[in-house]
């Protein structure tokens, strides 16, 4: 990868947009672990104190995140998404789920309305994962597959604003309260959502999110109540 020693942008600037780059791609994907200084300085022909410099931009930006003794982390695929990460971890998770709700609910209405083809073909490669993931009872695998599904809905939805709108918030919402998520009945109410969505029947679409919402809030106020 060529880092142009002419460019009116320094040498920082240019391995900042270049990493930027390799994470917006997806060939860096949220959670991975980038690759050792030493192969990133020779990737980029830049110095260590020039790609340091750089990483700390990124970790400032929230993109990176550097793990004691384990190394720098892709935290975010957006700048504008790890300001959402940010805002989100200092609120509680009832209010996270509020504004998930408002999301999905909306994109479940329009996909419902909207779906093609090729979006009910995904859906159910999606909903295939999560079958699989729940037989095999690999929760890690099933949060994935999660997020998967949910990414899908809304992309059904055909609304670019609202796909870039819940594709910079996602990992910070989804990462937020997968922790609490209760298997098997989200695959239930994931194959009624899939069905609404597929007979084109948006009320039912929005009653299945309004269950998959209520199935997380009972287990924030199970732990709350544990806690107490």
């Amino acid at each position: 990868m060529e880092i142009s020693k002419t460019s009116r942008l320094s040498l920082v600037e240019q391995v900042v947009a270049q990493i930027e780059s390799l994470i917006q791609s997806d060939k860096w994907p949220v959670g991975t672990r980038i690759p050792p200084e030493l192969d990133l300085m020779k990737q980029f022909d830049v110095s260590r104190n020039t790609l340091r410099e750089a990483i700390r931009a990124l970790v400032h930006a929230g993109l990176l995140q550097t793990r004691q003794g384990s190394g720098t982390y892709v935290s975010s695929s957006s700048v504008l998404g790890a300001a959402f990460y940010r805002h989100i971890k200092k609120s509680n998770l009832l209010e996270t789920l509020e504004v998930r709700y408002a999301l999905e609910r909306e994109a479940a209405r329009l996909a419902a309305q909207r779906r093609n083809d090729e979006d009910l073909k995904a859906l159910k490669a999606c909903l295939g994962e999560c079958e699989a993931a729940l037989q095999n009872e690999d929760r890690k695998r099933y949060a994935e597959a999660d997020i998967k599904l949910h990414k899908t809905i809304v992309q059904a939805a055909h609304n670019n604003m609202l796909s870039d709108l819940y594709e910079h918030m996602t990992d910070a919402l989804c990462a937020s309260v997968h922790n609490l998520l209760e298997i098997t009945p989200a695959i239930r109410i994931h194959t009624q959502l899939a069905a609404a969505i597929a007979g084109q029947k948006p009320d039912e679409a929005m009653e299945a999110v309004n269950q998959y919402i209520t199935v997380f809030k009972d287990t924030i106020h199970m732990e709350d109540e544990h806690e107490n």
